[in-house]
């Protein structure tokens, strides 16, 4: 999991951003709706924390390194378009952005895989590469 630090500047940027489907956050109890509705899962994952400069002491610069994971859910039997289509508008809020403490880097639709099914929903999945300082 990421640092609280991290989870906080991305979920209150994206509940202030996104607003053409509903939102879930990890572990979080919701009822959609509409259901069959679209909805976009959002995982937001700590990879590593390491040292980014030497010689300052307890100055020195850490960086948190990170990936976001947005999981567009649309309902089974519809087609991967509009899937496709939230990615691309999802992405376009993230990537190149400094956003608080974060910068958003590299970014993804599918990580080179299929999206897949999950009981009545397809997802098809955003990655975004972020880091923060400290």
């Amino acid at each position: 999991m990421s640092s609280y630090a991290a989870f906080e500047v991305i979920e209150q940027y994206l509940r202030a951003q996104w607003t053409t489907t509903e939102l879930v956050f990890e572990n979080d109890d919701f009822h959609l709706h509409g259901t069959p509705a679209p909805f976009v899962y959002v995982e937001i994952v700590g990879n590593t924390y390491d040292q980014a400069s030497i010689g300052g002491g307890t100055d020195n610069l850490w960086r948190e390194f990170g990936q976001l994971y947005l999981h567009v859910m649309t309902p089974n039997g519809t087609g991967s378009g509009q899937a496709r289509q939230y990615c691309d508008q999802l992405l376009a809020q993230f990537v190149g952005s400094d956003i608080g403490a974060l910068t958003f880097r590299e970014s993804s639709v599918g990580m080179g895989e299929p999206g897949q099914t999950f009981g009545n929903y397809y997802a098809m999945t955003a990655s975004i590469t972020w880091y923060r300082d400290e």
